[in-house]
């Protein structure tokens, strides 16, 4: 859910206080996180019956049907949202002020109980980590991920402080260390398409405002600044767009376009402005059409003749943005496959990356898509390759048995 909708729910909430619905006044949305969430929101339902029964609804009947619709749409969301996440929350969650000086015991001292801090943090959503954090500073005077930093040592304490960011600025560290490194291989820029293709533009937004706060300059200065020019319009187009997020397709230009990339191919000029252009601003209903297109008037997949021309890394950027806007479960699935290639993880950072940014998103659904790739299960794989608490900790947000 973006942020658009949670504003939303919070002033839903305000409204119930301010004219003291009996449905919402007495709930905290503070206390409130998805598992607890689709009750929530049947309670605003009924809070919505109260308003129009009071008369507090005057407006027209159309506008009453929307917003319930809104409603019910959320639920339907959230409940498409909660089958695809693989993190497991437990039937009974403590209190923030709980959960804070359990994480605050565990982290006094020289030594540090990572298990209870894995058993804590790898069992609770965004919207609970949120509170934790919150509560912590006000207990105890200190950022719990600044206290997680000092304390915690290797691939566990980067994985977990990326987990207890927030979606936007997890997103912007990722990007930002990516852009950094000294020597930039093309899967660790992969990131930079996976925050613009296999996300919503509310979601590229809120990234892109996240990286001017934390880096005091914007993602696509950092981009020019730090990438070949080869790729600089392609990465540069993918985050500066906003792309219209409603399943509207025209047929007629989806045959148009793909013509446009299979000249553009043909004559191995994958940075003609007409494919960056395509790419960069149409929406990703429309993209799947002219990918379709592409394939029914060419007798081969988009992907496949990109690669077939052999344009090095733009091809690998460029096959990458296909994939995360046809199926971006399986373009993680294949991110965790390179990472996990042979008996020992050698690319722990994508890993992390795959596991943490996904486990609340479709990761049951990129379970899915790695069997199928493989005919080995994730959670076997994550066992093998991995080892200590680190490995704990991915089997907890994969929701596997440890």
């Amino acid at each position: 859910m973006g942020w658009a909708h949670w504003t939303w729910l919070l002033c839903m909430f305000r409204l119930g206080v301010a004219w003291k619905c009996p449905f919402i006044s007495c709930i905290s949305p503070l206390r409130v996180g998805i598992s607890g969430l689709r009750s929530y929101l049947c309670q605003i339902q009924g809070f919505l019956c109260w308003w129009r029964r009071e008369g507090k609804l005057v407006r027209s009947r159309s506008l009453w049907v929307e917003v319930r619709t809104s409603v019910i749409g959320l639920m339907q969301l959230l409940s498409k949202n909660m089958r695809m996440a693989s993190l497991r929350l437990p039937d009974s969650i403590p209190s923030p002020a709980q959960d804070s000086e359990r994480l605050n015991l565990a982290l006094q001292g020289r030594g540090v109980d990572e298990q209870v801090i894995v058993w804590i943090l790898g069992h609770r959503n965004a919207i609970q980590r949120k509170q934790i954090k919150d509560t912590y500073q006000q207990l105890y005077k200190e950022s719990i991920i600044h206290r997680l930093q000092s304390k915690l040592s290797s691939g566990l304490k980067t994985a977990m402080i990326l987990w207890m960011n927030e979606a936007p600025e997890r997103d912007a560290i990722l990007a930002n260390k990516a852009l950094k490194r000294k020597r930039k291989k093309i899967n660790q820029l992969q990131v930079l398409v996976e925050i613009a293709c296999a996300s919503s533009p509310d979601h590229l937004m809120a990234v892109r405002q996240a990286y001017c706060s934390l880096y005091e300059c914007s993602l696509e200065e950092d981009i020019t600044s730090n990438i070949s020019t080869s790729l600089q319009k392609l990465l540069v187009g993918l985050v500066s767009s906003y792309r219209h997020d409603r399943e509207l397709v025209d047929f007629n230009l989806a045959k148009s376009e793909a013509d446009k990339i299979h000249e553009a191919i043909e004559k191995n000029q994958l940075d003609h402005d007409d494919v960056v252009w395509i790419l960069t601003t149409r929406n990703f209903f429309q993209l799947r059409a002219t990918f379709v297109c592409y394939k029914q008037s060419y007798e081969v997949a988009i992907d496949q003749a990109i690669n077939s021309s052999g344009n090095g890394d733009l091809g690998s950027i460029l096959r990458g943005v296909i994939l995360c806007i046809v199926s971006p479960e399986k373009h993680f699935a294949e991110v965790i496959k390179a990472s996990t290639v042979g008996y020992w993880t050698k690319d722990e950072d994508s890993l992390t990356r795959a596991i943490v940014t996904r486990a609340e998103i479709d990761m049951t659904k990129i379970k899915g898509e790695y069997f199928k790739m493989n005919n080995t299960n994730l959670d076997d794989v994550v066992r093998r390759d991995t080892s200590g608490v680190y490995k704990s900790f991915l089997m907890a947000l994969i929701g596997a048995k440890i």
